[in-house]
């Protein structure tokens, strides 16, 4: 069995043995409602993939404040943030390193949206079919997935 539960981990498959570093990052999946019905927000990164606004936690930060934090720094905007929706996924992002994300649900206050240069090309505002089409990730998309069923019972 391996550490994180009944499952080998791939690393295990493989015989990587040593102790993995951990990480944490924060974020939220972020949306408005439009004419068209609620949009979301997805960025393309630099390196060529769709994924959801997150970051990793800077010194004593909150996961709330980092959410924040990040969503203004990838997107120069604001959100109201509902932290009764808090999801977790984790991953494996390189060898010997497992991150774990903490997502929110925001609901944005603008839509003027300003991509941080430095990690993301483009932000986009979609459907959620599209959306959910467009990650890269099925950790992004099951995420996605929740939050919509989060948004519709509300």
């Amino acid at each position: 069995m391996g550490p994180y539960g009944l499952f080998l981990t791939n690393y295990e498959k493989i015989g990587y043995n040593r102790p993995m570093k951990s990480e944490k990052s924060c974020g939220a999946v972020l949306y408005f409602r439009s004419e068209d019905g609620i949009l979301f927000l997805i960025e393309k990164m630099n390196k060529g993939h769709y994924a959801l606004v997150k970051g990793h936690v800077e010194r004593q930060e909150t996961e709330l404040e980092t959410a924040l934090r990040e969503i203004k720094e990838e997107t120069n905007l604001d959100a109201k943030i509902d932290t009764s929706f808090r999801l977790e996924t984790e991953y494996a992002p390189a060898i010997g390193v497992m991150k774990k994300v903490v997502y929110f649900i925001g609901e944005l206050i603008s839509q003027k949206a300003i991509p941080q240069a430095e990690e993301v090309k483009e932000i986009l505002f979609l459907p959620f079919d599209q959306a959910y089409s467009i990650l890269t990730y099925q950790n992004d998309k099951a995420i996605l997935k929740s939050a919509i069923e989060y948004i519709n019972r509300k």
